[in-house]
C-alpha cells in the first residue's frame, strides 16, 4: 500500500507528469490520511480561488481512501514523539501523524521529505517527486 503524503498530493493537483504516471504505475492501493486532505482544505482555502480548489481538492480526494487516526496509530504517534523529543529531533505534529497513520496500516509514504521522515522508526519512504 502507497499512502501520498501533502506534497506528493500537491503535485498531483498542479500537474505534474513525472508524479502522475508513477501514481499510475503503481498496482495496489493508494490512499492517504485526514491530515494530509486537511492540509489540502487549508491550501485551497487560502487560495485565490477558494470554492474552486476546495473542489478540485474534493474530485482528487475522491480518488483515494482517506484513512482516519486509528487507536494503533495514535499509540505509535505518542511513542515516537516521545522518542524524538528524548533525541532533540522532533518533527512537526502533522507528519508524524502521517507517519503513524502509515506504520499502523504498514504502507510505504510517498513523500519528498524521505530524510526527514525516515528518522521515525519503522516508516518506509518511497519518494516520487524526486526520486
Amino acid at each position: 500500500m502507497h499512502l501520498l503524503d501533502t506534497d506528493t498530493c500537491v503535485e498531483i493537483l498542479r500537474g505534474n507528469g513525472k508524479v502522475i504516471t508513477r501514481r499510475r504505475g503503481v498496482y495496489g492501493p493508494v490512499v492517504t490520511t485526514e491530515i494530509t486532505a486537511s492540509e489540502l482544505f487549508y491550501g485551497a482555502a487560502k487560495s485565490k480561488d477558494p470554492a474552486g480548489n476546495r473542489q478540485v481538492v474534493l474530485e482528487f480526494l475522491r480518488t483515494l481512501e482517506v484513512l482516519p487516526i486509528s487507536l494503533v496509530g495514535a499509540q505509535f504517534f505518542g511513542g515516537s514523539k516521545a522518542q524524538l523529543e528524548a533525541a532533540g529531533q522532533l518533527i512537526p505534529d502533522a507528519d508524524l501523524w502521517i507517519a503513524s497513520i502509515a506504520r499502523a496500516v504498514r504502507a510505504k509514504i510517498v513523500t519528498g521529505k524521505s530524510r526527514h521522515l525516515s528518522r521515525i522508526p519503522g516508516v518506509e519512504c518511497e519518494d516520487w517527486i524526486r526520486g
